[in-house]
């Protein structure tokens, strides 16, 4: 899947990916990242991403700019 950071939670190493043409942003961990560091997203960046069920609803994983 594509998406965009839409939100950067600094002080928690998360965030959250809006997708066009969907409602509901995905909740990402820094530590579900793929080859990149955490430190090195910024909201606007284009991402690739798979979702996975998480504790708390759908969760991105292996998340790399795009």
């Amino acid at each position: 899947m594509q998406g965009i950071i839409k939100k950067i939670l600094a002080d928690k190493k998360c965030g959250f990916i809006s997708q066009e043409g969907v409602e509901k942003d995905v909740f990402f961990s820094g530590a579900k990242l793929d080859g990149i560091s955490f430190e090195d997203l910024k909201e606007g960046d284009a991402v690739t991403f798979e979702v996975e069920a998480g504790d708390r609803g759908p969760a991105a994983v292996g998340v790399k700019k795009a």
